[in-house]
Order: C-alpha cells, then structure tokens, then sequence
C-alpha cells in the first residue's frame, strides 16, 4: 500500500502515548489531588458500557477507585464540575466518557 511502511504497532503507540501521557491523568478539586488511569483495559470498558449515560457516580467510582472516589465524594461538586473534569480527561487522553 503506498504510504505504509508495515502493520499498526499497537506497542509503540501505547509506549508513544505512555511517554507523552504517563500512566496517571491527574486532577486536583479544593487543594486535593486526584488521579484517573490514561489507559482503561479493555476488560474494564465492559463494565464502563453497563453505566447508564447519566450514572456519572459509578463512572467516577469506577476510574477512580474506591478510596478515591470516597475523598472525592467529600468535596461539594456539581454535575457541571464532573463533566469538566471528564470532558478535560477525555481531551488529554482521546476517550469519549460520560457523554450521552
């Protein structure tokens, strides 16, 4: 094929978006900090299509892990703080999350 110089490495784009991501996509609300995964393996994104669209707690209860997710429950957020937060992690790493 013209233009091609082999397969689609899926290893050195992951090392390539590893390098430039790191393996946390961190956030901070009141001074706290928080961190999501930049890779969500595959087997998690079964559980990621179970959520309604709307299930915006059991979305972040499920990227951020239970002990995260409880200091996050701590802090006074709106819908419209989540979905910044969400919309920000799905433009630094290309996922499409709680959009509906």
């Amino acid at each position: 094929m013209p233009g091609t110089s082999g397969p689609f490495d899926v290893n050195a784009a992951r090392a390539q978006r590893l390098e430039s991501l790191g393996l946390k996509w961190e956030f901070e609300v009141d001074g706290e900090s928080f961190s999501l995964p930049t890779e969500i393996p595959r087997r998690s994104a079964q559980t990621l299509t179970s959520l309604g669209d709307d299930d915006l707690d059991g979305l972040l209860a499920l990227l951020l892990g239970e002990e995260q997710y409880k200091r996050l429950c701590e802090h006074d957020l709106s819908v419209q703080d989540v979905a910044a937060i969400l919309n920000a992690y799905g433009e630094a790493t290309g996922l499409s999350v709680g959009e509906g």
